[in-house]
């Protein structure tokens, strides 16, 4: 009956414990960095396939050839791209790592008000620098999101024209880089429809494939976006809970403090009293 008493005192002292520290997740805050994870992941690792999928369309089909010389050329800028895409990878990891944290600080500031954890005003001043920069963000985010969107028009143009050639027989459809800015007027590179060139881009599997994975990337960066404002929501919320969560210890304390003195001054009087009869 002891060894059964104790082991049923364990496994409480266990469920209290498992149900403790799930109430101190924040659950918001993990919702929003899982989907910032996976657009993120999404954006860079799609957009980094479609880029090189796109060297490759350029160099076997529209017979783009890399500048000799240190030239900011279309190769260049993919080139830029990609190591811009290794920077966004990276620090929105961090980033995301240190909302969950602040999320963490913030929901066990709220819950344990009066316990070991403090709310000071850097707090605050931290939050509210978090809100300022998830928004910033969340505008790159919908720059960056528009940005991918031209070349999944431009990769639905010919995927579309593809899909159609039955229906566009006799007509002389062309796709001219430098309608896009690729490539200078100077030269011209274009693939036209009824060519061989044409026919061999629209059964290869480059142009699919990169059309597809620059729509994966399009959807990861308006992932991306969703999930900032979660976050702007979140941390918005975590702010005001926080502010007010001050002012109620502000006036517990100065509560504290006028019970105090009034507890002094009547056993002041209770002295003076009693020294009086005396």
């Amino acid at each position: 009956n002891t060894n059964g008493w104790a082991l049923g005192q364990q496994q409480k002292w266990c469920s209290e414990c498992c149900i403790k520290c799930l109430s101190g997740i924040p659950y918001a805050s993990l919702i929003a960095t899982i989907l910032l994870y996976a657009g993120v992941a999404l954006f860079c690792g799609c957009g980094h396939e479609a880029l090189s999928g796109t060297v490759t369309i350029l160099q076997n089909y529209f017979e783009v050839v890399r500048s000799p010389v240190d030239a900011l050329d279309v190769f260049t800028m993919i080139d830029i791209l990609k190591y811009v895409i290794y920077g966004v990878a990276a620090a929105f990891f961090v980033y995301g790592i240190l909302l969950m944290v602040e999320g963490f600080f913030t929901t066990g500031a709220i819950r344990d008000l009066y316990g070991d954890f403090k709310i000071t005003t850097c707090g605050r001043c931290v939050s509210a620098w978090f809100i300022m920069l998830t928004y910033i963000f969340m505008l790159a985010w919908l720059g960056v999101t528009a940005f991918t969107s031209l070349p999944v028009f431009m990769y639905f143009n010919i995927w579309n024209t593809c899909q159609n050639t039955t229906l566009v027989e006799g007509a002389n459809l062309c796709f001219d880089l430098r309608q896009f800015g690729i490539v200078t007027t100077n030269e011209e590179k274009k693939v036209c429809t009824g060519s061989e060139k044409f026919y061999k881009m629209c059964e290869s599997n480059e142009l699919d494939l990169t059309f597809h994975l620059f729509v994966c990337a399009l959807a990861g960066a308006g992932a991306a976006v969703i999930a900032m404002v979660h976050y702007l929501m979140v941390l918005a919320a975590n702010w005001a809970y926080v502010k007010d969560a001050c002012r109620m210890q502000k006036y517990e304390d100065i509560k504290t403090k006028e019970e105090q003195e009034l507890h002094d001054i009547h056993s002041t009087r209770s002295k003076e009293r009693l020294n009086a009869y005396t």
